[in-house]
């Protein structure tokens, strides 16, 4: 179980989302994303396109309604600073043969190595948004929330067992080494806890293991996850963790 910090009263997440929404979605929606989710729309993988939910130097989360509940909308932005960075990530991995260098083609190539990788660790039984189509530079997945409330970051609650949940994360890292995977980039902003229990979003930048600085990516999961949780009482030991993971 797990609440909201509470150090100074806060506003409603809910009135934090519908606030941000025309910060958060600038230059998000060109010409072609549009046309991307109006297809999205006629084919009824949804029915509305509410708000945003989340959003970052890469990409924006909207909540979405559809006919089966809410829905999760993953749009990578086309101007996003972080293109040069998402090349390191791609080169090396024998999934994707010669990525592009250009900006459009390796944007979508990222979306659907999110994608791609998201149906890896789900069908590994890793704790993630369960994926459910991708066209362009756009993921629908799995809405993580309550009353079409997004759930929260791990950092913007408090646990009352922090320890079973690190034990929880770090099953869920095994899992994704076991299913050939290595996050790379986990830390408290890229898990939500929902239900309760935490799941592990974010995923394009999720390496093979045949990627030749995945050991390096994996430690640095590790390193990540052992701080946080070391600041929280955990006592954790980076190295054994690390073995842990990779058995």
């Amino acid at each position: 179980m797990t609440r909201k910090q509470s150090k100074q009263k806060q506003p409603k997440r809910e009135d934090k989302q519908v606030k941000g929404e025309n910060k958060i979605a600038e230059r998000v929606l060109d010409d072609k994303t549009v046309e991307v989710l109006v297809s999205l729309l006629n084919g009824h993988a949804i029915d509305s396109l509410d708000y945003p939910v989340a959003g970052g130097k890469e990409a924006i989360v909207y909540r979405a309604s559809s006919r089966d509940g809410f829905k999760a909308v993953k749009i990578f932005k086309y101007e996003t600073t972080s293109f040069h960075k998402m090349f390191d990530y791609v080169y090396g991995d024998p999934r994707f043969y010669k990525p592009s260098r250009q900006r459009r083609p390796l944007i979508k190539l990222w979306a659907r190595k999110e994608y791609a990788n998201l149906k890896t660790a789900h069908a590994a039984g890793v704790a993630v948004p369960e994926p459910f189509a991708c066209r362009d530079n756009v993921i629908i997945m799995e809405f993580l929330g309550v009353g079409g409330v997004q759930s929260a970051l791990l950092n913007e609650v408090i646990l009352e067992d922090p320890a079973a949940t690190f034990k929880e994360i770090v099953e869920n890292m095994r899992k994704t080494h076991q299913a050939g995977l290595v996050h790379a980039d986990l830390s408290a902003y890229n898990i939500i806890i929902h239900d309760g229990k935490p799941r592990l979003i974010d995923w394009g930048q999720a390496v093979s293991l045949k990627h030749p600085r995945s050991r390096e990516f994996l430690a640095s999961d590790v390193r990540n996850v052992v701080k946080y949780f070391n600041r929280l009482g955990v006592n954790a030991d980076e190295d054994k963790i690390l073995e842990t993971v990779m058995n």
